[in-house]
């Protein structure tokens, strides 16, 4: 997909809002909601999204709706750093298809890095849903505290 096109409400992360597809959720509010990817590129990978915006990229958002999920996105990267103490942390952010992107909702990756690692852009391997269950559970109870 380009830059360019209309809204699928179909795709998953619309599907993840309205709750008719599972998430392994680390914070939401009533406009953003951010879970663990469940094909992740390292330990830790966390999805933020809008949730109020049908936006595909970063080209259809408004500028309030922007500022409001990259405070979550900084938040939550604070809150990963502390928990995991990667050796650095990766936020991207992808636009159409030839920049990476595969879900045509805009959304934030924070993708904690080990030195060393391989920083492939897409993983292959979906994540085991017993360690997706611990991480959350870590994670959910430090932003808590």
């Amino acid at each position: 997909m380009s830059l360019h096109g209309d809204y699928d409400p179909q795709n998953i992360f619309a599907q993840i809002i309205r709750g008719e597809a599972p998430c392994y959720k680390l914070y939401e509010d009533d406009d953003v909601l951010a879970f663990l990817d469940l094909f992740p590129q390292a330990h830790g990978h966390t999805l933020v999204i809008p949730k109020r915006v049908a936006a595909r990229n970063i080209l259809e958002i408004d500028a309030q709706s922007l500022a409001k999920l990259m405070a979550v996105t900084q938040q939550l990267t604070r809150v990963l750093v502390a928990e995991l103490q990667p050796d650095g942390v990766q936020v991207a952010q992808f636009n159409g298809a030839p920049a990476g992107q595969t879900v045509f909702h805009l959304h934030m990756h924070i993708i904690p890095r080990v030195a060393g690692q391989d920083l492939g852009i897409h993983a292959a391997n979906r994540a085991d849903p017993a360690e997706l269950a611990q991480l959350q559970a870590r994670l959910v109870k430090r932003l808590a505290g």
